[in-house]
């Protein structure tokens, strides 16, 4: 029997035809696939828990604000190592940030330092935004939309940090901050705010009371430190109170895959 002639323009199936997912029509497939495979890896590494660093990705270490990219590199690495030394290993406080430079590279560093697991959530920016060296390999990723990569920041996240920065740090803190703020998160998370000069400088939180666009008790959803050691008090307290002592029962969700109407995130 003679073996069928295959044409020469047979088209290869579609989740593998390039040209056709780099279409607006597979635009759906795109989004998806920043949604399912940081959930394949953070499920083979079992993390359900993260502490998110925010800060600017233009602070170096032996710059103008360099004190702020050692501090958070103290800090990370000594909430990994409290972390570590947890004697409930289901759950791990992994340091996670956008994975660039700057502040981002210093917690990463810090994390890593400390012998522990840690994340980056690295995008495609013009400039200023490439992953640092000190993100575990199978745990760094590279997100083309803004919006998945923050489902990513907030799903997991049972605290946020957040050191001086620019534009993208305003956007990142001021939405989660926002979500908390509306109960859109299916859980309590812990806020600092690290650099108490910058954020009074930049900030008017007093103001907004004044005028009536926030609520005098909306000030308690974040708390302020000046020093790694306050930092990491505000942080143990927070997580032990909300997630270690007692034991909390783990939400439904969370054995199952996240839904973002059922995280509310």
């Amino acid at each position: 029997m003679n073996n069928p002639v295959i044409p020469h323009n047979r088209r290869p199936p579609a989740y593998k035809n390039e040209a056709f997912l780099d279409t607006a029509d597979a635009r759906p497939l795109r989004i998806l696939s920043e949604y399912l495979e940081p959930l394949s890896h953070f499920r083979r590494h079992k993390i359900r828990d993260t502490v998110v660093f925010f800060g600017s990705a233009r602070i170096a270490e032996d710059g103008p604000m360099g004190r702020y990219y050692r501090e958070a590199r103290a800090l990370a690495r000594m909430m990994t190592e409290w972390s570590n030394s947890l004697e409930n290993s289901s759950r791990r406080f992994v340091v996670c940030t956008g994975g660039g430079p700057g502040i981002m590279e210093a917690a990463n560093r810090g994390a890593q330092e400390a012998n522990g697991k840690t994340i980056g959530l690295n995008i495609g920016l013009p400039f200023e935004q490439w992953p640092n060296p000190w993100v575990s390999p199978d745990l760094s990723f590279a997100f083309h939309y803004f919006f998945m990569r923050k489902f990513w920041f907030a799903y997991l996240a049972k605290a946020l940090v957040v050191f001086p920065g620019g534009f993208g740090t305003l956007d990142e803190f001021t939405e989660l901050l926002t979500l908390a703020q509306t109960e859109k998160l299916a859980k309590k998370i812990v806020i600092v705010l690290y650099g108490s000069s910058f954020w009074k400088e930049v900030l008017n939180f007093p103001a907004l009371v004044k005028h009536g666009m926030i609520s005098e008790e909306d000030l308690d959803l974040f708390e302020v430190a000046d020093d790694p050691d306050t930092a990491m008090r505000i942080l143990r307290e927070g997580l032990t109170k909300y997630y270690l002592e007692p034991e909390k029962p783990l939400a439904a969700a969370e054995h199952e895959t996240p839904a973002i109407a059922r995280s509310r995130v």
